[in-house]
């Protein structure tokens, strides 16, 4: 058994115990690690790491208060047994004390006391700490339950199974791990927050194409009543996607890319109040491209932040809602104001999208509704390029705000689709 004794008040440099303690001490044959104040016992005890504290108390107040005040840091849960030598107490002063984690009191007159105070308060610590073991492992177990009852319920959720078929889904890929069932359903679920975030994320760089197209349709004056009702959705849209981004924990990288997206948003809301003119499209334009560019910063961050390799597809599929907004926002302007900047990206654009389209179609994280999605998808591309290529033509510029849309609404179900897919959400 080894002590620390806690003296108040303390003693000076070289002072000796007080005779009545080192008596007590010499008597249980303890060993004495070292000495202390109340003000520096809880350093001390994590320096020396004794099997027991001893406080000796030569007064009842104000050192007990001094004693309590100094408890306070360890919550009640001292890291090993804790006694108190000292004047008699009453009951009130005996109850703060096993609040505060004392474990064994005797009277500081009783210098044959100590052996059995050392052995009590042993024994109870001991007792204390196992029931602590048992409570943390009780509630780890309940934790566990908790993950493991909220990542089969999404997966029941998002594949159409039953209860049985999750449970066997996330136990098998925990002993592929050599994981807990608990650690791998948390991975589910934070794979599925990530997923979520990423969609969502790249939803803005869709929407910051599609406000700036919608203001170019209305200044042309095509399909003008239903470009007012998208206008309407997509700026609610992208409120309602900041919303949620800004309620998620994206770590310092992924907050810092949400404030310049929501600065980027604010600065082109602030141009789509009025109504729109050919004269100031290309401050709108600009504005989009801004936002763009912070939605794309925020998009790679979160994958970064997410590591999971299958987060990628999901990224790659919901790029392309933003391109096939992008293709027909700078045909409109490339018709309506003989924009340069516009036609250059027309190209560089369709050759993205063409690009990615193949890297879909060929990758490995597939099921029948995504290759049937694919193939729809391919078909409106085509559509939409035979609008951008008719682009002089009031049919083509038509086709071309029809086609822009429909594939966004292809992509959207695609990308929910990978967003849900068991690779993705069991990476």
């Amino acid at each position: 058994m080894s002590l620390l004794v806690v003296l108040s008040p303390e003693p000076a440099e070289g002072e000796p115990l007080p005779a009545s303690l080192q008596q007590s001490i010499d008597v249980a044959g303890v060993a004495v690690l070292g000495r202390a104040g109340c003000h520096t016992l809880v350093q001390r005890t994590q320096a020396l790491a004794p099997s027991m504290v001893l406080v000796h108390l030569d007064e009842t107040e104000p050192q007990l208060d001094a004693l309590l005040e100094a408890l306070a840091p360890w919550g009640g849960a001292p890291p090993c047994a804790l006694g108190v030598m000292s004047a008699p107490l009453d009951s009130a002063q005996h109850a703060a004390l096993v609040a505060a984690g004392v474990h064994g009191w005797v009277p500081i007159e009783s210098a044959d006391a100590l052996a059995a105070l050392t052995a009590q308060a042993q024994a109870r610590w001991t007792r204390e700490a196992a029931l602590r073991t048992e409570l943390d492992a009780l509630r780890t177990r309940m934790d566990e339950r908790k993950w493991v009852d909220r990542a089969k319920g999404l997966l029941m959720s998002a594949r159409g199974i039953g209860e049985d078929e999750a449970f066997g889904l996330l136990r098998g890929a925990a002993m592929h791990a050599n994981l807990r069932l608990g650690e791998v359903s948390r991975s589910v679920i934070e794979a599925a927050q990530w997923a979520e975030a990423i969609n969502r994320a790249g939803q803005l760089r869709m929407l910051s194409q599609r406000l700036v197209r919608v203001a170019a349709q209305l200044a042309a004056g095509i399909d003008a009543q239903r470009a007012r009702v998208l206008r309407t959705q997509s700026t609610e849209r992208v409120q309602q996607t900041l919303d949620h981004l800004t309620a998620l924990e994206l770590g310092p990288a992924g907050v810092q890319a949400l404030g310049e997206v929501q600065a980027a948003w604010l600065a082109l809301a602030a141009l789509l109040v009025a109504k729109p003119a050919s004269q100031g499209l290309a401050a709108i334009d600009a504005r989009g491209e801004a936002l763009l560019s912070a939605a794309e910063a925020l998009t790679d961050a979160l994958e970064a932040s997410g590591a999971r390799r299958a987060l990628r597809i999901v990224n790659i599929c919901g790029r392309q809602r933003m391109r096939a907004q992008r293709l027909a926002k700078d045909a409109l302007l490339a018709s309506t104001l003989a924009a340069g900047a516009s036609r250059e990206r027309l190209l560089p654009t369709m050759n993205e999208f063409e690009a990615a389209l193949l890297e879909l179609e060929r990758a490995p994280l597939s099921s029948p509704e995504i290759r049937a999605g694919l193939a729809s998808a391919r078909d409106e591309w085509l559509r939409l390029v035979g609008g951008v290529q008719a682009l002089d033509s009031t049919e083509g510029r038509a086709t071309l705000v029809r086609s822009s849309e429909a594939l966004v609404d292809t992509f959207e179900r695609l990308t929910g689709w990978y967003e849900h897919s068991l690779q993705v959400i069991m990476s």
